[in-house]
């Protein structure tokens, strides 16, 4: 009866010793979980850091623009390649794209590869109202910088700007407004070229 009664015992204490020791492996399994999912929480994933200038990349910026050109129909302006340049000393690029010969874009882009500033560059007798696929263009970046906008809300932009109001005929125009944290501003340089650009405003 009592070496019947002793082996219940042993078994007791041995179950009693594995369970701790379990208990102890998964709670230092848990701690290690517990410390790798807190030091991931501390460096959020590359595709939440938030972008500087404009809030996009090079790539967005043309489908945007793109997207732009096409939910509207206007004729004449998408961008199939811009063409880089990476060579400068401060850590930005530029990039470049030519619509045609009185037409050309121009942008800056960040360090961390998002675009700065952008800016159209137009050709042309400013002594005449500005029109045309210069300022169907100038609407296009409008729609670009801002995604919830519509054409009717571009144009509002453009009249804040001047340009619908009167005619740009003079030669030290310069007319410009801020929406969402940034500046639109056109202006003239001479009486053959003028400037549209959208840079974060200060």
């Amino acid at each position: 009866m009592r070496k019947g009664n002793r082996l219940p015992i042993k078994y007791i204490f041995l179950t009693t010793a594995c369970f701790a020791i379990a208990s102890i492996g998964l709670y230092g399994m848990l701690t290690l979980s517990s410390n790798s999912s807190q030091s991931g929480e501390d460096q959020p994933p590359s595709s939440q850091i938030e972008l500087s200038g404009l809030h996009m990349t090079t790539d967005e910026f043309q489908n945007k623009f793109n997207g732009a050109v096409g939910k509207y129909r206007l004729n004449g302006l998408s961008i199939t390649r811009l063409n880089m340049n990476n060579s400068s000393e401060q850590g930005t690029s530029a990039f470049e794209y030519i619509f045609n010969d009185e037409l050309r874009l121009v942008g800056v882009v960040n360090a961390d590869e998002s675009v700065q500033e952008v800016r159209l560059y137009g050709t042309g007798d400013t002594r005449k109202p500005t029109g045309g696929i210069f300022l169907t263009a100038i609407a296009t970046l409008i729609l670009t910088t801002n995604s919830e906008y519509t054409y009717n809300d571009a144009q509002d932009v453009i009249q804040d700007i001047g340009l619908l109001d009167r005619d740009v005929n003079q030669s030290d125009f310069d007319g410009a407004t801020i929406r969402n944290g940034l500046e639109y501003r056109f202006s003239v340089q001479d009486h053959d070229h003028s400037t549209f650009e959208i840079t974060v405003a200060k």
